[in-house]
């Protein structure tokens, strides 16, 4: 029995061990090949998208995700650092934190040729949490014609995808999810009715 409690000691020390990720000040930027990949994503979403405006998405995405692991400190896989955000011991870096900040970053840029949205995954599953994220499309797109941005899902570096290729979430737009859950709070009697 002891052997088996140390095995377990063990093992959880290994885990524990392996969660611990490289600071995020020292890693390495994001190189020209990965923002070039993804300012060509942006381009091919439609032949009005500037190719300057499609490489400036792309190099601030990549830059601002650096910049926000850098300030939340993050150094943890996602739902670890979201557990010690929750208990206050980081003071950011929760999946819609990403999202807001990604937003908020890019739309100060105010793109003529692209648009930004919000998305939110799994608000109708109890058994798996809400994940937020950012979507960059063509002005005059939707968001399911646009691309995932989406820092918090891999601990701090980009993932990106285009929305209909991403087989991990189905994406609800954000305002539809939080128009859901204020009519449920009001059914429940828990908002006023307005």
């Amino acid at each position: 029995m002891k052997l088996v409690l140390r095995m377990i000691q063990v093992a959880g020390l290994c885990l524990a061990l392996a969660a611990c990720g490289v600071a995020p000040e020292k890693r390495a930027a994001a190189s020209t090949l990965q923002i070039a990949a993804l300012a060509a994503e942006i381009r091919a979403m439609g032949e009005n998208v500037d190719p300057e405006e499609a490489e400036r998405a792309a190099r601030i995405a990549y830059q601002h995700t650096r910049e926000l692991a850098i300030q939340y400190q993050i150094v943890d896989p996602p739902l670890v650092h979201n557990t010690k955000v929750n208990m206050g011991l980081k003071p950011r870096g929760l999946c819609w934190h990403w999202a807001e900040d990604m937003e908020k970053r890019l739309k100060a840029e105010n793109f003529e040729t692209l648009v930004l949205y919000r998305a939110i995954a799994n608000a109708d599953n109890e058994w798996r949490i809400d994940h937020s994220t950012a979507i960059i499309s063509a002005r005059g797109e939707g968001m399911f014609e646009g691309i995932i941005l989406d820092p918090w899902r891999e601990g701090g570096y980009l993932f990106w995808e285009e929305v209909v290729d991403d087989t991990r979430y189905e994406w609800v737009p954000r305002e539809q999810v939080l128009d859901a859950k204020r009519r449920q709070l009001i059914a429940e009697g828990k908002l006023p009715a307005s």
